[in-house]
Formats: structure tokens, C-alpha cells, sequence
């Protein structure tokens, strides 16, 4: 029998009569909280400032009001959606013996008017309804997140830190680039080691200096752009550190095992393991689905069409799939997924860029099962443990 997927509908029966149900419409600056009290007519609302211990007391006086009524309560389970939050909430109130899911937003059904009404008081209401229906087993009403650790979350900021300096190097260098080709001074590199001492001789094609403003600006913007290299070599530093400490660790022994591919790096490994194949996935397909690598049709009588990708999966993992996989293509070429793609694409003109997407899916899954049950795809060159 096919086991049931607890993030699209609850596996656990429930019991209206002896379940306290509470929403929450988080913001920065409040939280308007949402019940459903049993043996209570009224459906409570009330706002609160962003304090924890006030959501405790609240939930534990509606709890009290239903014992009143004759209705004691074996059960509270909240929900509030995936947001800037994070999941520090649903870990402190699993903590206190409160059953705590998050929502994905996305996945919540809202009107399709124009101009439909939205208000924080609505959004509880729509997010009760959803919640309920999700409680019940039904599906289809929402799908839940999966709350991560405090652990799990903290092994995803290097590699997420580290694609935010990559970017932010990468305009540093394109900002001094464009002050000197404004000037008309284009055979000059700010990336070599020595381009710092090399500004002063600079001419413009006027035989005139670099203007004291514009070369104060260059300097400032070289200072920045070694703080963030210097800043960059700590992160891959720490990181081959933690693989040497511990390299029997789960996540770390997945690293190792992806970076003997030829082709992937640490830093694609790393990124791959901890985004997406330490997560407890059901099958391929959800592998798949939650990088965001496949199609949504749109299919209406006789029409028949697809949209191109979803995109509604996690974007690091899509944007560095399609990456290793045109580098796959370079280091994998007798693997069976590169005779594949070129079997596919040789006598057809354009679709090179429509089957790297198809590519980066199969490959994707092949490196799935390769960390989960050491199946290596057929053709694939290892490096030596």
C-alpha cells in the first residue's frame, strides 16, 4: 500500500469535539489569531503583539473556555504560513506539546476575482477553512512545509551566503568596469592582484588621469571586493574543514560521495545535499517536483499545450541543476544521460535548450539515487574514494 504524504493531507483522525483549532495572519508588527473552540459559538479572533508567551496564554484560555462547556480538549493544532517568520515558531510550540504545521502559501485557494477583497481578518478565514479541510484527510485543500531543524537550517547558510557574495563580487567588478569605460579605458582587468597599484598610471584616451572622484570610487569599490574574496575563501575553508571533522556524518558522506562524480564540485554537492537530497523524499517524482524541474499543462477540452516549467520549487536547486548539467555534458560525455541528449537533440534544430531542462530532471533523480542506495548511473566516471 502507497503511503500516505502527511504534507497533503493529515494521517491523523480527527476529533472536532476534543481538537482546539487556531490560525495565524502573521506580520512584522502583529499576529491576529484565528479559532475554533469546541462547545464555543462565537469563532474567537483576537490580536496580539509578536509574543510567543501571549499565543501560549491565549490558546491555553480558549482550551479552559471549552472544559467550561464541557468539551475538554486532548488536542491543539495551529498553522500559519511559510513566511519571513521561518520555522522558529512551530519548533517552540511543538516544544510545549502543541501541534504546529506551516502552510505553503501557494498552495491556498483564494478567489479569482479582479479585485478581490484581502484583509488579515479574510486571510484567517481562508487559511481556517484550508487547515480544516487538510485536518480531515481531504486533499487538495493545502499542502504543509516540512519544519526543518534549527541544524538542518543553520547547514544551509554557507552555501547561501556564500551565492550571495558570488553576486555581490560579480557587480563590484562590473561597477568599476562601467566607471572606466566610461572614461574610454577599456583594456584594464580590476580582478588581477596588482590592479589596485596599476590605477594611477591609467590615461583616458585624452592622455588625461583618472578623475580623483572616480578614482576614490575605484578604490573604495577594490577595498570592498577583497573583503568579500577574503570573506569567500573563510566559507570554503570552513567547509572542507567540517567534511575532514566529520566525514562519516549523513549529510557529509553525501557531499563526498556526489564530488567523486566528474564534473560536480564541492560546492554543487554541498548545495545539492543540503537543499534537496538529505530531505526525506517520497519518490522521483517528488524529487522532481520540488526542484521545480517539471512541466504544468494546460489542458482545456481540446487544448492541449505546456506552459513550460512550474517554477514553483526551490530555485538554488533548479538554477545549478540546469548549470551541471551543460557541465555534465563537458565531463560525462560516454554516461548514457549525455548519449541520450545528444540522441535527442542532433537531428533537432533548437531543442538543445528545451532538453537541458530534461537533462538537468533525469540527472537530477540519477543523483538521488546515487546518495540513497549507491545505484551510479550507467556510464558515469568516478573519481577514486
Amino acid at each position: 500500500m502507497q503511503k500516505l504524504n502527511d504534507l497533503s493531507r493529515s494521517s491523523s483522525p480527527l476529533d472536532p469535539d476534543r481538537t482546539l483549532i487556531a490560525v495565524i495572519e502573521m506580520s512584522l508588527s502583529s499576529w491576529l489569531v484565528a479559532g475554533i473552540v469546541p462547545g464555543v459559538k462565537r469563532q474567537p479572533l483576537k490580536k496580539l503583539a509578536v509574543d510567543e508567551s501571549a499565543l501560549l496564554k491565549l490558546l491555553h484560555r480558549w482550551r479552559e473556555e471549552a472544559a467550561k462547556a464541557g468539551y475538554p480538549i486532548k488536542r491543539i493544532a495551529v498553522a500559519f504560513e511559510a513566511g519571513r517568520d521561518g520555522f522558529w515558531l512551530a519548533r517552540w510550540l511543538s516544544a510545549r506539546d502543541i501541534e504546529a504545521h506551516v502552510i505553503h502559501a501557494s498552495s491556498v485557494a483564494v478567489s479569482r476575482e479582479h479585485r478581490r477583497a484581502k484583509t488579515d481578518r479574510l486571510d484567517t478565514e481562508l487559511l481556517k477553512r484550508s487547515f480544516l479541510g487538510w485536518l480531515r484527510g481531504e486533499r487538495d485543500h493545502c499542502k504543509m512545509v516540512a519544519i526543518p531543524t534549527i541544524e538542518d537550517e543553520d547547514a544551509k547558510r554557507p552555501h547561501r551566503e556564500r551565492e550571495s557574495l558570488v553576486g555581490e563580487q560579480s557587480r563590484i567588478v562590473n561597477r568599476m568596469k562601467a566607471a572606466l569605460i566610461r572614461l574610454g579605458i577599456r583594456n584594464f582587468n580590476p580582478k588581477l592582484k596588482k590592479a589596485a597599484e596599476r590605477l594611477d598610471g591609467l590615461r583616458t584616451p585624452e592622455g588625461e588621469p583618472i578623475p580623483p572622484n572616480t578614482l576614490a570610487e575605484l578604490r573604495r569599490d577594490m577595498a570592498r571586493r577583497q573583503l568579500v574574496s577574503n570573506q569567500l575563501r573563510q566559507i570554503e575553508h570552513a567547509r572542507l574543514e567540517r567534511l575532514k571533522q566529520a566525514p562519516g556524518d549523513g549529510p557529509h558522506a553525501m557531499v563526498r560521495l556526489l564530488a567523486r562524480v566528474i564534473g560536480v564540485g564541492v560546492e554543487t554537492a554541498d548545495m545539492l545535499v543540503q537543499e534537496v537530497l538529505s530531505r526525506s523524499m517520497r519518490d522521483r517524482r517528488a524529487v522532481a517536483r520540488y526542484a521545480g524541474l517539471t512541466g504544468s499543462p494546460d489542458e482545456s477540452g481540446r487544448r492541449r499545450r505546456e506552459k513550460g516549467l512550474t517554477r514553483s520549487g526551490n530555485a538554488r536547486v533548479r538554477r545549478g541543476m540546469i548549470q551541471l548539467a551543460w557541465r555534465f555534458l563537458m565531463f560525462q560525455k560516454e554516461s548514457a544521460l549525455a548519449q541520450w541528449f545528444r540522441g535527442r537533440t542532433e537531428s533537432a534544430h533548437g531543442t538543445r535548450k528545451t532538453m537541458i531542462v530534461a537533462l538537468a530532471r533525469k540527472l537530477l533523480i540519477a543523483l538521488w539515487r546515487l546518495v540513497r542506495a549507491g545505484v551510479v548511473p550507467d556510464g558515469v566516471a568516478l573519481r577514486p574514494a
